[in-house]
């Protein structure tokens, strides 16, 4: 089964991100982040918009990056390798043959831990 991946509205990436709406509408002309339009023209933004634009404010709020600043800093980042942690809570058998069984056991025991927090989100 494949999951897929969460979208979210302005008004709910601006409460994610601690902003007014006008703010993210703002950065998105600024840094140039193309949000996907529904048919009625309405902004929906991924994962990796809403851990952008957290990068945003971290830059601009928190280390008192000027808007030239930031992004440079975020055309810095984008050259260097990222990793962006996965929704995906579990493995399935085939992803687990081959391992040794104690590094199986703690993997199987990390999702069950990932599911029960997942449940409380």
């Amino acid at each position: 089964m494949k999951m897929q991946k969460q979208q979210f509205r302005i008004g709910q990436l601006a409460k994610a991100v601690g902003v007014e709406r006008f703010v993210i509408r703002f950065w998105e002309k600024e840094f140039g982040i193309k949000s996907h339009r529904s048919p009625g023209g309405q902004r929906f933004y991924t994962e990796k918009e809403l851990a952008t634009f957290h990068l945003i404010k971290e830059l601009l709020y928190d280390k008192k990056f000027t808007i030239e600043g930031a992004k440079q800093e975020l055309k810095n980042k984008k050259n260097a390798k990222v990793i962006i942690a996965s929704s995906k809570t579990t493995m399935n058998d085939q992803e687990l043959v081959g391992l040794p069984e104690d590094l199986k056991a703690k993997i199987l025991s990390l999702q069950s831990q990932l599911i029960k927090l997942k449940e409380l989100l």
